[in-house]
């Protein structure tokens, strides 16, 4: 099929290597814990490494200088990226940029000579029964090629960590190792990139939509990171009572109770007590489906809103802004209630101690009500560990994409988690 010719040698597979920490067995309830294991390795013998563990991947080359499309989770915790091309040159590579919760990541490697992509096609028009074509390297088999028609479009996943939403579905097999690699139409265009992220499907497939691929794609090379959407809202799920209330029984969607002046939102004609139904293609039932469906999209684009307002729908469209790391954290530290700073030195040490200060916690914010306190230290944010405030910056912009965050707290000698409610500001 020259569809398959044209496409095959644009296809990589990725293998990454991991140092797997081996834990002691001192803390039973905190295994491999990386805040319990800098807590106690000053004062005791550190904890050993095991062997690196290997995983394995497929990938796209989208751009001939040796930009490298593939999923997040091929690369997630690589201490080292190979990338072997159809014809078996291998190269070192290096993450340019990775975003978890599109699931998508962008590696580079360095040709002496142009490399050959796929054409972009486009996911806007595609059709339930359309032929579609799946490569990759599953189980380690390189580039072998599958094929089936389009079952669903839109479609959400829930996996144990968090939803992915509006995937294409197929029935052409994707299997472990065709993650990150390519699905075509007939004409040999990318129209998505495959992932096996859920592990119960039988005969079932996945790909992110080309259209959203290309648009985290872009901020992951200008930025090495995804700059979340703004649009200057926040909103609250409409249950039945409230609903009676405002004559809405029987609607389903989101009621915007805060519009933020001169912001995007405001600037659409959006207001306060507006039925927000659906974002984009997708319904909204309730504040987390609001709130998944506005973290699908980047700052600059346009976001269509289908409201209800005095009883009639209408569409809005809103250009949302961006938020860069700085601008993000600090909008999630109101959502929070709370201020932080650089943490202090370590008593009678030279290092600082890992981790941001709380500097501040407002009286009866969400915050306060889980128990943070003054001085208390940030550890780690939705796992990823806080060593400085960039680190911080970083991990609370991508929460902000998310309803809640998982924070590490440390107070004196103690580590706890908590998850806290991010609230419905968009």
């Amino acid at each position: 099929m020259k569809a398959v010719e044209r496409a095959t040698p644009a296809v990589v597979n990725v293998s990454t290597e991991q140092e797997v920490r081996r834990p002691s067995g001192m803390f039973p309830g905190f295994p491999g814990d990386s805040f319990f294991e800098d807590f106690f390795k000053d004062f005791l013998f550190p904890f050993p490494k095991a062997p690196s563990r290997r995983s394995l991947g497929s990938g796209v080359i989208v751009d001939p200088k040796g930009l490298i499309l593939t999923n997040e989770h091929v690369i997630q915790g690589a201490s080292s990226i190979k990338v072997t091309l159809s014809d078996q040159r291998e190269f070192e590579a290096k993450v340019v940029g990775a975003d978890p919760p599109s699931d998508l990541a962008v590696l580079k490697i360095d040709a002496r000579e142009p490399l050959p992509v796929i054409p972009m096609g486009r996911s806007s028009d595609l059709m339930i029964g359309e032929t579609v074509i799946a490569i990759g390297n599953p189980f380690g088999l390189s580039h072998t090629v599958t094929t089936g028609v389009i079952s669903a479009l839109n479609r959400s996943i829930r996996t144990e960590s968090r939803i992915y939403r509006d995937f294409i579905q197929t029935d052409a097999a994707i299997n472990p190792g065709n993650s990150g690699g390519p699905l075509l139409n007939i004409d040999g265009e990318l129209i998505g990139i495959n992932t096996a992220i859920y592990q119960k499907a039988q005969g079932v497939g996945f790909a992110i939509p080309i259209d959203r691929a290309r648009m985290i794609m872009k901020e992951l090379i200008e930025h090495g990171e995804v700059h979340p959407a703004w649009i200057g809202v926040e909103v609250q799920s409409l249950d039945d009572t409230l609903a009676r209330s405002l004559g809405l029984s029987g609607r389903k969607g989101v009621i915007v109770t805060q519009v933020s002046p001169k912001g995007p939102a405001e600037r659409a004609g959006l207001r306060r007590g507006d039925l927000i139904l659906n974002v984009g293609k997708e319904r909204v039932t309730n504040r987390q489906e609001f709130m998944d469906a506005i973290s699908s999209y980047t700052g600059g684009t346009p976001i269509e809103l289908r409201i209800m307002r005095d009883g009639k729908e209408k569409e809005l469209k809103v250009i949302a802004e961006a938020l860069g790391p700085r601008e993000a954290a600090l909008r999630a530290e109101d959502l929070l209630g709370i201020k932080v700073e650089e943490a202090p030195l370590a008593r009678g040490r030279e290092k600082k101690v890992q981790g941001v200060r709380v500097k501040s916690v407002e009286p009866n914010s969400t915050a306060h009500k889980v128990g943070i306190r003054q001085g208390d230290l940030i550890r780690q944010v939705d796992g990823t560990e806080i060593k400085s405030m960039e680190d911080y910056q970083g991990a609370m912009a991508r929460a902000l994409r998310r309803d809640s965050v998982t924070l590490l707290i440390q107070r004196g000698s103690y580590g706890y988690y908590l998850t806290v409610d991010l609230g419905g500001g968009s």
